[in-house]
């Protein structure tokens, strides 16, 4: 059992301690929580949850026997805290984004490989079993060569954003839902598709109060050839898609992004719903995804991958490509140009 502790609890750093204390998961308990204010809500958290708060997340790292560290944090925080907790012989699972640039990734990355723990990352949906299916599909030709791959991620978030609110910041959150949703696609796409290799986005803001977009598009390159698309609006209904097309017909994946003030168990288990699959010849065929708490199947892969048992899913390496393509993108929405990825 790999004793955690949480950095950040706000809506998403309770869900993440929900998962598996809540689960009674037997691979990863969270007995220690750091925030900076400790409201009469998160103490009766805190409690009802079984895990000690504090105040600090350096004092949290003494905390006895601790083992793990999740860091819920705004992404600018991410890295020098990875860094921090590897100091201490610490594992970390990070939220995503891991980081904004690559070479701040590399800096976190290289703490971790130094320290010998384990860095994980909260790419959750790699673990459902619809991009398994969809990856071994991939990989044993039955979409045939594959032409262009796009996705679709929206919220109502941004609307309901009051203006001190972390997100609210576009240092923490360039480019609208790219770093709160978008980048979930992103690495899906690196994961089915493999290096990305230049980028062009544009992003504004036409709905929300906030100084922060709303509305984003991008468009890829990938080395090996194909092309794809990304767009994430945080201002209008709640929902995901993720669609590869190859030459033997294509997968269409839908479902439901983390929406603030869903209950809990929903943001953890409806992340896919219909699926469909559609040959170049004959009828399509769809399904609906299996219900499945990826929050919990991730950290449990994690707390599995900090005793050895297994490898990470993702690899170190596509954690720093990743935000080399999120530094990309931030990049030529400021320059209006393409961008080739570092």
């Amino acid at each position: 059992m790999i004793k955690a502790g949480i950095v950040g609890l706000g809506w998403w750093g309770k869900t993440l301690v929900e998962a598996v204390n809540l689960g009674e998961s037997e691979e990863i308990n969270f007995v220690a929580g750091s925030a900076r204010t400790h409201t009469d809500e998160l103490k009766a958290f805190s409690r009802q949850q079984k895990f000690d708060l504090y105040d600090s997340f350096e004092r949290m790292l003494k905390h006895p026997g601790l083992d793990a560290v999740v860091l819920a944090t705004p992404h600018s925080l991410h890295v020098e805290q990875t860094i921090a907790a590897a100091k201490q012989g610490k594992h970390v699972f990070c939220e995503k984004p891991f980081a904004l640039t690559k070479a701040d990734a590399e800096k976190a990355v290289a703490a971790v490989k130094k320290a010998n723990v384990t860095l994980g990352l909260g790419y959750n949906r790699r673990w459902h079993p619809e991009m398994t299916k969809l990856r071994n599909q991939i990989d044993s030709g039955d979409l045939g060569i594959i032409l262009h791959v796009e996705a679709t991620m929206t919220f109502p978030n941004a609307l309901m954003l009051k203006g001190d609110a972390w997100r609210a910041d576009r240092d923490e959150t360039p480019c609208g839902g790219l770093t709160p949703m978008g980048v979930h696609a992103v690495d899906g796409m690196i994961d089915l598709c493999g290096p990305i290799g230049e980028v062009y986005c544009q992003s504004f803001r036409r709905a929300v109060q906030i100084d922060a977009d709303d509305t984003t598009s991008i468009l890829f390159r990938m080395k090996e050839g194909m092309s794809g698309y990304l767009g994430t609006m945080t201002a209008t209904g709640g929902g995901f898609s993720f669609q590869v097309y190859g030459s033997k017909g294509y997968v269409r994946l839908e479902g439901m992004t983390h929406v603030a003030g869903a209950p809990s168990e929903e943001r953890r288990t409806r992340l896919f719903g219909k699926c469909v699959f559609k040959p170049i010849q004959g009828p399509a065929v769809t399904w609906d995804a299996e219900r499945l708490d990826v929050t919990k199947v991730t950290l449990e892969a994690f707390a599995r991958a900090c005793e050895g048992k297994e490898k990470f899913l993702i690899p170190v390496e596509e954690m720093v490509h990743g935000a080399a393509v999120t530094e990309a993108i931030i990049r030529s929405a400021q320059t209006h140009l393409p961008e080739k990825v570092p």
